[in-house]
């Protein structure tokens, strides 16, 4: 039999032992009234209910975000345009962009002067082209005709007997010759006579001298203008209404003497682009005419050199 817990002195034996009664939980305060809102916290949250929350941390983000970062995000095109514009020139660049100018425009000029001899050439008829070839050929002939004359002579030297009177005789000829081409001895043969009209005053002074230039290219070796001789140093210039040459002023009509082989001067003249043709660019007018006597007599002074001497001294 359980023995039965001693009983309390406020309880009576026998009687059934109940547990005290719990303590009433504390009664919980009531929160403190939060104080009335402004008007404008009332504003504030219903603009951050509206405004998503990406779009303030992309805003955020890209106000911290450094500009190099900016800048990055750029398409190539962009960033190409942006480093383009505006231009930033330098002097440097600046120097070299007029050379480069300057070097195009030399280039376009050459370009445009070969293009205008071949044209020349390349719209001549056949006629003239025949002709030119000749002058060539005649050229080279001349040519190969004086080499032989001075193997001739240096074979005379060579082989005869007495070669003190015979180097005399060479030196005679040699003279002669030589004075025929410094114009200090008068000179005949057969040649052509130029003569240039001129009624609106428009051949110049470089004209004339393409025209002594094609003359002595083609085998000339003597020629006389209007009373002139013309050497290997005769220049010409303009001078008022006229030409001077060698400070000697004479006026049109040019009447050039010339001593050479007709059959090769006047085609020289006639060429296609050449002096004939120039002249009538200017409104004047060249006859040719082939002789079997042309005397030139118009003399120059013979002048001592006064720094050339002779190597062989």
């Amino acid at each position: 039999m359980t023995p039965e817990p001693p009983a309390g002195p406020h309880t009576a034996p026998g009687a059934r032992q109940e547990s005290p009664p719990r303590p009433a939980p504390a009664p919980t305060p009531a929160p403190a009234p939060r104080p009335a809102a402004a008007a404008g916290d009332g504003f504030r949250k219903e603009l951050s209910d509206e405004v998503p929350a990406s779009a303030s941390s992309s805003a955020s983000t890209e106000e911290e975000a450094p500009p190099e970062r900016l800048g990055s995000d750029l398409s190539g095109r962009q960033r190409l345009v942006k480093g383009l514009w505006p231009p930033r020139i330098t002097r440097a660049q600046l120097i070299v962009a007029l050379l480069l100018f300057g070097l195009g425009f030399g280039l376009a000029v050459q370009v445009a002067s070969n293009s205008e001899g071949d044209s020349a050439l390349r719209g001549a008829r056949q006629e003239d082209l025949v002709r030119i070839l000749d002058e060539l050929d005649d050229r080279t002939e001349r040519l190969e005709d004086e080499k032989q004359g001075l193997e001739e002579q240096r074979d005379e030297l060579e082989n005869s007997s007495d070669q003190a009177e015979e180097a005399r005789r060479q030196t005679l000829e040699r003279e002669r010759q030589l004075g025929i081409l410094a114009g200090t001895v008068a000179a005949q043969g057969p040649g052509i006579t130029l003569v240039v009209e001129d009624p609106k005053g428009m051949v110049a002074s470089n004209m004339l001298l393409d025209a002594v230039q094609e003359l002595r290219a083609a085998g000339a070796e003597a020629i006389q203008v209007n009373g002139v001789r013309v050497v290997a140093g005769t220049y010409l210039s303009d001078s008022g209404d006229g030409v001077s040459v060698d400070g000697n002023k004479i006026t049109a009509p040019y009447r050039f003497k010339v001593i050479g082989k007709p059959q090769d001067l006047e085609p020289a003249l006639n060429i296609p682009g050449g002096v004939v043709q120039t002249l009538e660019k200017e409104q004047a007018t060249a006859s040719v005419e082939r002789s079997t006597k042309i005397v030139v007599d118009a003399l120059r002074s013979a002048k001592q050199p006064g720094y050339a001497r002779s190597s062989s001294q």
